[in-house]
């Protein structure tokens, strides 16, 4: 089903050629949004390219790194460029990373968890801030998660405190720049239907049988619940959210 909430909009999603940037991107296509789809593997990107226009949307994609600020400044550019602006930014790509006790983990480890998931988000919302400020203000959602952000698991310093930094930053950014008609949040996703919930070679039914005792619904979450939360942090019925990092894992963190 198709809608016109973004009718007119630009929607730039990083970490957009899997998982929840996959799904967060033809859902702002299939609701009026022309998207750019943003990350490294070119491969996977023109797939979600394929499956937008294939529902009848527009988008484009773009190779770059976030982690490195020439790519999140042309990025921001190449996306104004073939779309004419820039309204809403989702802030998606990331990594899980290795999972193992502190004392065991090696500075490179942890240099890659804290590069793509707090410095990325850093750059690229340095980037969009810039346009958006010139341009008449605009939304941007990070995604942090309940690990790190509203819980504790042990094994994954790494990730769960480059998301603790993701959810300190949007409310900083968020206060920075409201003066500048900027609306900054964050999603907070528990274990939900994307690839990095699954550890290697692990079936549905294990991934299931392994993450359902931790949920109070009793289930993993769906890519689709969550990028309704995205998308309504990003519209206009979200106007008085500012700051937030909105939890949504069935009760994990509750």
């Amino acid at each position: 089903m198709r809608s016109n909430r973004f009718h007119t909009q630009v929607a730039l999603v990083t970490g957009g050629g899997t998982g929840l940037g996959r799904a967060a991107a033809r859902a702002f296509a299939r609701e009026g949004a022309t998207v750019a789809v943003a990350g490294r593997t070119a491969a996977a990107l023109d797939q979600t390219v394929t499956l937008i226009e294939q529902d009848g949307g527009r988008a484009s994609a773009i190779t770059a790194d976030v982690t490195n600020e020439d790519d999140a400044a042309r990025m921001v550019a190449t996306t104004v460029q073939r779309h004419g602006g820039l309204h809403i930014a989702l802030n998606n790509a990331g990594t899980f990373g290795q999972a193992a006790p502190l004392a065991d983990l090696d500075a490179d480890t942890w240099r890659t968890a804290i590069d793509t998931n707090i410095t990325g988000v850093f750059l690229a919302m340095k980037h969009e801030i810039r346009h958006m400020r010139d341009h008449g203000g605009g939304a941007i959602v990070n995604t942090s998660s309940n690990i790190g952000a509203h819980i504790r698991l042990p094994g994954l310093s790494p990730y769960a405190s480059s998301k603790a930094a993701v959810s300190t930053l949007t409310r900083a950014a968020a206060l920075d720049h409201i003066g500048d008609g900027i609306r900054i949040n964050a999603v907070s996703p528990g274990a939900s239907d994307g690839p990095m919930s699954f550890l290697p070679g692990e079936t549905r039914e294990q991934r299931d049988a392994r993450l359902t005792p931790d949920i109070p619904l009793g289930r993993v979450g769906t890519l689709a619940e969550v990028t309704a939360t995205v998308l309504w942090l990003a519209s206009t019925e979200a106007g008085f959210a500012v700051g937030h990092d909105l939890v949504i894992d069935g009760g994990a963190s509750a």
